[in-house]
């Protein structure tokens, strides 16, 4: 394993449209399905936007919508391995945060997995992953 999907990577490989698809999709063909791994944040992350998406719905197909979404992230998830938050990364995370890096909650634990790993995150949020000493970032989504 040499890289971690962030959120918005593996958003943009579900959506399977658009430049930063083709992009994506071509430069990870380049490389074999067993370098790439999706952190349990993401998993959870994905989840809530479901979640939300159904406690929002105003109708029956609303609801039904917002399940076929959960069902289509399960069935995403059985594709890649997904990385534990585990003790390695409990230990990386508590690192960052007495660091005082302006850094979302989520991103953070994404990053501690990363970072506990060794591996590259791909994502095109440099802003904020960007503060992270040490943390090795790519954006795939652009040539």
């Amino acid at each position: 394993m040499k890289y971690l999907l962030d959120t918005d990577h593996l958003s943009i490989l579900q959506r399977q449209t658009g430049d930063a698809y083709r992009n994506l999709a071509q430069r990870m063909a380049q490389h074999s399905p067993s370098d790439f791994a999706i952190s349990i944040v993401t998993f959870h992350e994905q989840m809530l936007g479901s979640h939300a998406y159904i406690n929002r719905a105003r109708s029956l197909n609303q609801v039904t919508k917002g399940y076929e979404i959960m069902a289509r992230i399960v069935s995403d998830f059985r594709l890649i391995p997904v990385l534990p938050f585990d003790a390695n990364a409990a230990v990386a995370y508590a690192d960052l945060k007495t660091q005082r890096i302006q850094l979302a909650k989520m991103d953070a634990r994404i990053a501690a997995i990363a970072l506990s790993r060794d591996l590259t995150v791909l994502t095109r949020n440099d802003r904020d992953f960007g503060k992270v000493a040490g943390l090795v970032i790519e954006d795939w989504t652009v040539y």
